[in-house]
């Protein structure tokens, strides 16, 4: 993905963006905060954007990646969030949330929009490396209850998924998801207890249909 690997913003940003004024020369954009930095973009400071764009990029499009699982539909996601957080970066209110739970919102919410519309197929867990004690078969067994767990995860609902992938996968609290997601933390406990339920059930119905 182009954008995430370089300062230059893609094709799609640089076209709604304009130019940046001279006077922003003399500013820092590798030292500023994040914060200051989105100030900086609603006032049409393009550079500021490309900096929040290196910064956080590779984080958009993991988190879109995890989500809907499709790697083409999470790039394009990843980038719609920016072109997003391009255009409303006047909204952001420091005062009220982080710059990266702000964009998990804009992230999340995209992608369980994407999720109502389609059920792309899942990707194929990543073979691990594997303990060399561990026969054939183990290792077989092993990567065959990735691929159970992975679809598991896919046909979850897109907030159950969500709340699991930012809690288990991303290491946030609760409160943290809660707030990435917009929801209240009792209300991310009851997505993620339902999640769980899920879980457990399509798992049991998998090895019910393998006579396990």
């Amino acid at each position: 993905m182009a954008f995430l690997q370089a300062r230059r913003p893609p094709r799609a940003l640089a076209t709604a963006w304009p130019r940046t004024p001279s006077m922003t020369e003399a500013r820092i954009y590798a030292q500023a905060a994040d914060e200051q930095l989105m100030s900086w973009a609603a006032g049409g400071d393009r550079r500021a954007f490309d900096e929040i764009v290196a910064r956080h990029g590779a984080f958009a499009l993991r988190i879109a990646g995890r989500v809907v699982g499709d790697a083409g539909l999470a790039e394009d996601l990843a980038q719609e969030a920016m072109v997003r957080a391009w255009t409303r970066a006047a909204r952001f209110d420091p005062q009220r949330a982080r710059l990266t739970t702000w964009l998990y919102r804009i992230v999340l919410n995209l992608c369980i929009d994407e999720s109502r519309k389609v059920r792309p197929a899942s990707l194929p867990p990543e073979f691990d490396v594997g303990d060399p004690t561990e026969s054939a078969l183990d290792r077989l067994e092993a990567a065959e209850r990735r691929a159970q767990l992975a679809k598991a995860i896919a046909d979850l609902p897109g907030r159950q998924r969500a709340a699991i992938i930012l809690v288990y996968d991303e290491g946030m609290s609760g409160v943290e998801a809660a707030e990435a997601l917009g929801l209240s933390a009792k209300a991310v406990e009851r997505l993620l207890a339902r999640a769980r339920s899920g879980l457990r059930a399509q798992l049991r119905t998998m090895d019910d249909r393998k006579g396990l």
